[in-house]
């Protein structure tokens, strides 16, 4: 089996955070989406489940962080500079926020962060390997 990464998100509203991921360019999977979670997948991967808070306690006791804490900063890699700052754009237009960080560029890598509408932070980054210098 490939090995790939289920990220679990607690979220408020699911329909606005479904509509959020797929804004960001991410697709929705049907099969494992229901009335209390949606997969959303970024590649063949990665996928983020979006789960009600009803459907997140049925897996855990521990508490949902509160929006506009730092739980994790999750990285996620572009194919462009450009994308970046489309993902940042689109962040903020659809009830994220965007650059809750200030951007980076570092000739090699460049990124930007942004938050979910539940406060979730992603790190939207490109980097160029061949460039990086040789420390």
């Amino acid at each position: 089996m490939t090995k790939m990464i289920f990220v679990n998100l607690p979220v408020v509203d699911l329909p606005r955070a479904m509509a959020f991921y797929e804004a960001l360019g991410f697709v929705n999977n049907p099969q494992f989406t229901d009335d209390t979670a949606a997969a959303m997948v970024w590649s063949e991967a990665i996928n983020v489940m979006l789960l009600t808070h009803a459907k997140w306690r049925s897996f855990t006791d521990r508490p949902i962080a509160p929006a506009g804490s730092s739980e994790v900063m999750l990285a996620i890699s572009c194919d462009s500079k450009e994308m970046v700052d489309r993902m940042n754009e689109a962040a903020a237009a659809n009830g994220g926020t965007a650059d809750i960080n200030p951007k980076q560029d570092l000739g090699f890598m460049y990124n930007r962060n942004l938050a979910d509408p539940d406060g979730h932070v992603w790190e939207a980054m490109w980097m160029d390997m061949s460039a990086m210098p040789n420390e």
